[in-house]
């Protein structure tokens, strides 16, 4: 688990994003992870503590095999 600050004017979606990109889910995940996090309103007031859960692992896909 990352555990971040907020800057001035953050928002949880700015966070996750500035943190690992377009991860599917992630700030669902943090909210998740941080109990109250959304009552403090869209902007995050400066210095919030913010736990980011790790990434979840995917299993690679096998190829798709047209003909045998």
């Amino acid at each position: 688990m990352t555990k971040l600050r907020s800057f001035d004017q953050d928002t949880v979606d700015l966070t996750a994003w500035r943190e690992r990109g377009s991860e599917p889910g992630l700030v669902e995940r943090i909210l998740d992870t941080n109990p109250g996090l959304a009552d403090l309103g869209p902007v995050l007031p400066l210095g919030t503590a913010i736990d980011v859960p790790e990434p979840q692992v995917q299993m690679p896909r096998s190829p798709v095999k047209l003909w045998d």
